[in-house]
């Protein structure tokens, strides 16, 4: 054989070699989760249906449990089976322990400061044994017991004064809880110049805001490319709530002093002593860490309680045998010659099961928080790739028939059956509506106590009706927290015995 004609067959035979090895490991490699194709460039962004929960689990009807799009330049995968998000939650949670953060979320939490867009590594676990060892451990909601006792009775004696006329739910029960987070952060409530309810709108309307712009698609996500040019504005927004912000916790922080023998009565005189001091061994703690957890406690205690004590009232409005069979279960433990107290919850078995009702058909946060990998990882035989966005649709997955019987139906004694006893610790997941793994939500402790005090002592203390003509909506309004579209407004009428103990 001739050189020439030797060493073309040498450079074809490698070429098809080389060709077949190429086949056979895209044949290996794990597919992308199948989903629509879309449009070049821009991918599914044009068909996004703004109810998001709605429109995915459609979707998954269509493509499976497990299915991706694009959206601009940036891959989502969305699960909507208790099994694949098992998967993704508990089985490779060290792959997805880290949050997609948007441009929104990063400019809000102070460039990714706080517990929900840190990244997993050491600032994270610091930021969160702050949250958990000094303020929401059991511990330290009993110390500040007291401060929820007073202004339950407040908001008691403002319903009252009301007595007869339409309440806004959601607006009262929102004025309740951000005054005790405020009291509980920082030892004192927003009382300004103005009244309390005006300074209480105030806020509700600027938390609003920032969920609003968290969940609002925003083009620098899709395509991170353009994000220095912010071309919604969205960030230039948020700039402007996060000062609104900021200039509360100016006077808040000015307020406080450092002394070193003087024991510690709130979060902020702790955080305060732990950034003067520089953190902890291993990781630095700055101001910006100060004012992104404040600001984690103000937004994610105040929104996700009220709104969930407002679906919870919504429901029993709806419903109102299961109404009087609360009313009746606290009647029998705390009388009705005295108004409920904490201490009163352990035995309030019924309510627990309305409160885990409301979770399971009204999660706060119907994706939780879209976690994103670290690596590739392979979910239900699918390839997902490291930086894809992945949103896990608690929504969808807590009203699957697969799971749960009459899924949409309002049944609180359906967790008196025998398998079917959730709690809020992440391990079913078929019910997991804090979250699940080393990301679950901070907060439950408190969650538990607040939105089981407040509903008790609202259905308690008076029956309520809706205005003549009126009937309850259920229709939802989606966005980062899943809240009610039209606000829940109701008569309230006082049953307690003594009319003394409305003072």
């Amino acid at each position: 054989m001739e050189p020439t004609t030797f060493l073309y067959t040498l450079l074809l035979t490698t070429f098809f070699i080389y060709t077949a090895l190429l086949l056979i490991r895209k044949k290996r490699t794990p597919p992308l989760p199948p989903g629509p194709t879309g449009l070049p460039l821009v991918g599914s962004l044009p068909f996004l249906d703004p109810s998001l929960h709605t429109y995915f689990a459609d979707l998954s009807k269509k493509y499976g449990p497990i299915f991706s799009l694009q959206l601009g330049s940036k891959l989502a995968v969305v699960i909507s089976s208790s099994s694949l998000a098992r998967d993704v939650l508990r089985e490779h949670d060290n792959i997805f322990a880290n949050h997609d953060v948007n441009e929104a979320g990063l400019t809000i939490s102070y460039g990714g400061n706080d517990i929900a867009m840190s990244p997993n590594g050491p600032t994270w676990r610091m930021l969160r044994r702050i949250c958990v060892r000094e303020m929401l451990s059991p511990h330290s909601l009993d110390a500040v017991s007291s401060i929820r006792q007073q202004e339950m009775r407040s908001t008691v004696r403002h319903i009252h004064a009301s007595s007869g006329n339409p309440v806004d739910i959601g607006a009262e029960i929102f004025l309740n809880v951000m005054n005790i987070v405020t009291n509980t952060m920082w030892g004192g409530t927003l009382e300004g110049d103005r009244e309390t309810e005006s300074v209480g709108q105030d806020f509700k309307e600027l938390v609003a805001n920032i969920m609003d712009l968290l969940g609002r698609p925003n083009v620098s996500d899709f395509f991170p490319a353009l994000a220095r040019f912010d071309l919604q504005g969205v960030k230039r927004k948020m700039t402007v709530l996060r000062e609104k912000f900021d200039n509360i916790f100016e006077r808040m922080i000015e307020k406080k002093s450092y002394d070193e023998g003087k024991r510690t009565k709130d979060l902020l005189e702790f955080m305060l002593r732990m950034e003067r001091e520089g953190g902890d061994s291993k990781t630095p703690f700055t101001m910006s860490h100060v004012k992104a957890l404040l600001l984690d406690m103000f937004t994610g205690g105040t929104d996700t309680t009220s709104t969930t004590v407002e679906w919870a009232m919504a429901e029993l409005l709806n419903k109102p045998d299961i109404l009087k069979k609360l009313q009746e279960e606290i009647d029998q433990i705390v009388g009705r010659d005295k108004l409920v107290e904490e201490s009163h919850l352990p035995q309030l078995h019924f309510l627990s099961l309305v409160i885990k009702e409301t979770l399971r058909l009204h999660s706060p946060l119907p994706f939780l928080v879209p976690h994103c990998p670290s690596s590739s990882c392979i979910i239900g035989g699918y390839r997902i790739p490291e930086g894809t966005r992945v949103f896990i649709n608690v929504w969808a997955i807590q009203r699957d028939p697969s799971n749960w019987t009459d899924p949409l139906e309002f049944k609180p004694e359906r967790y008196l059956q025998q398998g079917l006893q959730r709690d809020f610790a992440g391990k079913d997941f078929d019910y997991f509506p804090f979250g699940s793994g080393r990301r679950i939500c901070a907060g439950i402790a408190m969650a538990e106590r607040m939105v089981g005090y407040l509903l008790a002592t609202i259905v308690h203390s008076f029956d309520w009706k809706l205005p003549e003509g009126k009937d309850v909506d259920l229709s939802e309004k989606f966005s980062i927290v899943m809240k009610k579209a039209i606000p829940l407004v109701a008569i309230p009428t006082p049953r307690l015995s003594k009319n003394e103990l409305y003072n």
